[in-house]
């Protein structure tokens, strides 16, 4: 039978017994871990195995630990990282090789805990209307330099064992609003956007995983992208992802309705699994039942995802943070 086409969270640092149930009825393809479900290594480790033995398998489980505001693991227990953006700029010239060094750590400390997929790299293009809540997350404003950080980034996480997830695709970059909280809207003709937003996306079109952007592309449809099918057929086609789309939060304040009709809208859309996290256990219950199971085709992509995990390369940890803080001095 196909995974469920969901990735859920939990509401505390160990799974309730009706989490459990439910779990292991829903059978989601993965789940994410927020600040709230973290407390010590230990804690963390458990609360993983407590998911995986629920759907009875290695599932996948991600974190956003980008660095900056949008890291889950924290200190003392983990490394704190600076913003995405001013780390780049304090590498300069070295900056490809301290984003691969960065996330090579990032990872080595994910996978001490079975996490196994981070929610980076982040390739959304600075552009002068950039939201002050993504721009010192994003890399920069080059396509073709943000393309090769992302990919030192991506090359980083592989190489720990740690899948990367590609956001926010098509491109957020030109968002004005906060997705979290309104939909923005982007008025930029296609042609520029090709060129411009999604040239990284199109670079790195080989990942395993994506993850959608909640915003309007005026040029394309009146849909978000997260439930447009003309949206994702670009997705597909222009950029030539062809990997496992997952949707960004679907309880976001960018979408209106209610969670069965956007999980339903996105799935119709093209998106492959519903990312609903932060909701009650009923909130998590209605968006599975909607969700459903992966259609076949995702089901390919996610069997397709899950083989691209591989043990960490052999590598002396202690000798790349080193080499880390020797280019960044």
């Amino acid at each position: 039978m196909n995974f469920g086409a969901t990735i859920l969270d939990a509401e505390g640092l160990r799974l309730s017994k009706d989490e459990t149930a439910f779990f292991r009825e829903a059978d989601p393809f993965g789940f994410i871990l927020f600040g709230r479900n973290i407390s010590d290594a230990d804690q963390v480790y458990a609360l993983c195995s407590d998911f995986r033995e629920a759907v009875g398998r290695d599932a996948v489980i991600t974190i956003d630990q980008e660095g900056g505001r949008v890291q889950r693991l924290r200190a003392p227990n983990w490394t704190d990282w600076g913003a995405p953006l001013d780390f780049i700029r304090k590498s300069g010239d070295n900056a490809e090789r301290a984003m691969y060094l960065r996330y090579r750590h990032i990872a080595h400390e994910l996978k001490a805990l079975s996490i196994d997929s981070n929610c980076a790299p982040m390739v959304d293009v600075i552009v002068k209307e950039t939201h002050d809540f993504l721009r010192n997350r994003c890399y920069g404003a080059s396509p073709a330099d943000v393309a090769a950080l992302g990919r030192a980034a991506a090359d980083g996480m592989l190489d720990g064992g740690v899948l990367p997830v590609l956001k926010h695709i098509p491109g957020h970059g030109r968002a004005d609003l906060d997705s979290h909280f309104d939909l923005p809207r982007v008025s930029t003709e296609l042609d520029e956007l090709r060129e411009t937003d999604f040239a990284p996306f199109r670079d790195l079109n080989d990942l395993p995983m994506a993850m959608t952007a909640h915003v309007v592309y005026d040029a394309v449809d009146d849909a978000p992208a997260t439930l447009s099918r003309d949206m994702m057929d670009l997705v597909r086609g222009d950029i030539g992802f062809d990997g496992l789309i997952m949707t960004d939060d679907i309880g976001m304040k960018a979408l209106s309705g209610t969670i069965p009709q956007i999980a339903n809208g996105a799935l119709e859309a093209g998106c492959d699994v519903i990312l609903h996290c932060n909701a009650s256990l009923a909130d998590r219950i209605a968006c599975a039942n909607a969700a459903g199971r992966m259609t076949d085709a995702a089901q390919t992509r996610a069997e397709a995802t899950l083989k691209a995990r591989h043990a960490p390369d052999n590598v002396d940890i202690v000798d790349l943070n080193a080499e880390l803080e020797a280019l960044l001095a």
